[in-house]
């Protein structure tokens, strides 16, 4: 694998030279628990009612918080070698977690000797062991080895999930937080995680699917743990700026981010072709052009050419009515990603949230619709996630109806498309679907980017065309006077979509359109529009800051109104292999200008949804109000009669 233009190399020379001293920690050293606790090995009790001696506890005054816990003899080479119930021969899987914990212990030291070097640690370390160091350089000194102890920490864990994670089986352990963490040096640090480690090996590990799934877990709290001790520490910069890779095991380690193996999933649903999908001009025209928009990330710069020039769509919204084709939709775009990326070679994941990932376990939706993101958003793979019916799966906040399960999926979706600490690459987009999306939290639903009507077939060759199609072969009815497919044409049919979003399509803002073109004039300035857009707000409060962000982004999008030449997906030489700054000349020779035509088409298109969604939701709660008092009086009428 070829390092990317911000990678260092870590040696393997500076790896292995620690396996020494880290196969002698291993097999034993000693540690005196400061935070956390150790099991419990009391003697039993000689007879009724003599219970065994206590620990010591002084009478000295001001010792008396001290702690008095005695030092442990750790051996865990010896515990892990114990995990299996006593075999005298140490097993595959076991001989597996000693090697990949000297790897990982032996990882975090190089990474902790480069992290020395770089901010002058080593010769702090070397000047405080002479008794030379200046007292000024005391609160720096004990900063950087603080600094230096999370780290060593993180990639002990980090490197430590990664080489296990091979081995996994369907077994899981819960460790539990892990508590004993000390920064006071990177030596100190590795203790007291193998000693907490030893502990948890002898708790849970009965076997060796155990013992595996035990020093995976225990490696996945320790991240965790660390990284929200990184959150607030300083002298971090040099290694959140930084990223080294190993060579030997595939290992890219990218400051406090988990590293894993850019893996593909196995996709096992129906592709559809585009000519498969009937009617849904615009929302299929933009859904092929965003398959290729995927296709032009850069591995090397992690970054899209799109993403920078703001013409990618990260997030999006597709509705309709039940049956007009949004499963279709999202079968044909995961088809034609799959196919570019198996051309180009590229790992692609596609991942569906649904209902299943609703737990009845109090924080287990979060953590499910969290590791449904982190699938995604993974920067080494091309990745494509769909929320069917989201209506039923995001709760609605305010909704009585909505489960804790529901709202704490809606919480972690409206962090990660558009909270603080939301970074869009542009190797990744989210899509989300419902027949019903005035049922969707009006926060969330603002945070889709780009708005997709399906609408399924609409004209009479539309119908003709699905007939058609779905009827298959196996019959001799003559086709007639129709040309198969024509009224599929995407180019033309999408110029006249949005040529139909001169004047809006929904009454409510049709009113406001005609009445503000009415007091201004034509939309021609950007004074104009702004007073059209304040307009809408006066007529739909909804109507925010983050609305007119999404139009101006669904702009851009118009800005990079063209189609990746086929050719260049068939043919990656021609652009999906070439450097970031080619790929990006190329793109901007194919951008076109933005119009003003382009402004009010798009400003029509979302507002349309937007009193679309108000209009149908409103009418919705008058409907089931009109429902229930026709029920009451009914009822009411039949009790009378009975009397």
């Amino acid at each position: 694998m070829s390092l990317t233009s911000d990678q260092m190399e870590l040696r393997e020379d500076d790896i292995v030279g620690h396996y020494p001293a880290v196969t002698a920690m291993l097999e034993g050293f000693d540690h005196t628990p400061r935070i956390g606790v150790a099991d419990s090995d009391e003697t039993p009790e000689k007879s009724s009612g003599i219970g065994s001696r206590r620990r010591f506890r002084t009478t000295t005054p001001g010792l008396v918080t001290r702690s008095t816990a005695r030092s442990e003899g750790v051996q865990l080479l010896a515990r892990i070698e114990a995990a299996d119930g006593g075999d005298a021969l140490t097993s595959p899987l076991q001989a597996t977690v000693m090697n990949v914990l000297r790897r990982a212990v032996s990882i975090a030291l190089a990474v902790a000797d480069q992290y020395g070097a770089q901010t002058g640690l080593g010769d702090l370390k070397r000047a405080n062991l002479q008794g030379s160091l200046a007292a000024a350089r005391k609160t720096e000194f004990s900063e950087l080895l603080a600094a230096e102890a999370l780290i060593t920490l993180y990639v002990f864990g980090n490197a430590t999930a990664y080489l296990l994670s091979p081995h996994l089986s369907e077994v899981t352990v819960e460790v539990g937080e892990v508590e004993e963490i000390l920064t006071d040096n990177g030596q100190l640090a590795l203790h007291g995680a193998l000693w907490e480690l030893d502990q948890d090996i002898g708790a849970h590990a009965g076997d060796d699917a155990r013992l595996v799934a035990t020093v995976a877990a225990f490696a996945e709290q320790l991240m965790e743990k660390v990284k929200l001790r990184a959150q607030t520490a300083g002298r971090l910069e040099p290694f959140n700026g930084a990223a080294w890779h190993v060579a030997a095991d595939d290992l890219t380690i990218r400051g406090f981010s988990p590293s894993s193996k850019a893996k593909s999933t196995t996709l096992t649903m129906t592709f559809k072709k585009p000519n498969e999908v009937v009617g849904n001009h615009i929302a299929k025209y933009q859904a092929m052009k965003l398959a290729k928009m995927l296709m032009a990330y850069d591995f090397d710069r992690r970054l899209n050419p799109f993403a920078e020039l703001g013409g990618f769509i990260f997030t999006f919204m597709g509705d309709g009515k039940p049956g007009t084709g949004k499963t279709t939709l999202i079968q044909m775009m995961a088809g034609m990603i799959n196919d570019y990326c198996q051309i180009a070679g590229y790992p692609f994941r596609y991942q569906n949230l649904s209902t299943d990932n609703i737990d009845s376990y109090q924080g287990k939706s979060g953590q499910n619709a969290k590791a449904f993101i982190d699938t995604i958003i993974d920067p080494s793979v091309i990745g494509f996630g769909t929320i069917d019916d989201i209506d039923t799966l995001a709760g609605k906040r305010g909704d009585r109806q909505s489960s804790a399960g529901q709202l704490e999926i809606t919480a972690v979706l409206m962090e990660s498309f558009a909270g603080a600490n939301t970074v869009v690459r542009g190797n990744c987009t989210f899509g989300m679907f419902s027949n019903y999306p005035e049922n969707v939290d009006d926060a969330l639903r603002q945070r889709a980017g780009a708005r997709f009507l399906v609408d399924g077939p609409i004209t009479r060759e539309d119908y003709i065309d699905i007939l058609y199609l779905l009827m298959g072969k196996n019959h001799d009815i003559p086709l007639g006077d129709h040309d198969a497919y024509a009224a599929q044409e995407i180019k033309k049919a999408v110029a006249a979509s949005f040529a139909s979003y001169a004047r809006p399509h929904e009454d409510g803002l049709l009113r406001v359109y005609e009445q503000v073109r009415g007091d201004i004039g034509a939309l021609d300035t950007i004074a104009k529009l702004g007073t059209y857009l304040k307009g809408i707000q006066e007529a739909d409060d909804r109507f925010t800051g983050r609305a007119i962000k999404n139009i101006t982004d669904a702009v851009k999008v118009r800005a990079m109104d063209f189609e990746l030449p086929d050719e260049w997906m068939e043919n990656p030489d021609l652009f999906l292999f070439q450097d970031y700054d080619t790929k990006m000349n190329m793109i901007k020779e194919l951008r076109q200008p933005i119009t003003v035509e382009m402004v009010i088409q798009e400003i029509n298109r979302y507002a349309d949804s937007e009193f679309r969604y108000a209009d149908k939701s409103d009418e919705v709660a008058i409907d089931n109000m009109v429902r229930e008092y026709e029920r009451t009086e009914a009822a009411k009428k039949r009790y009378l009669e009975g009397k």
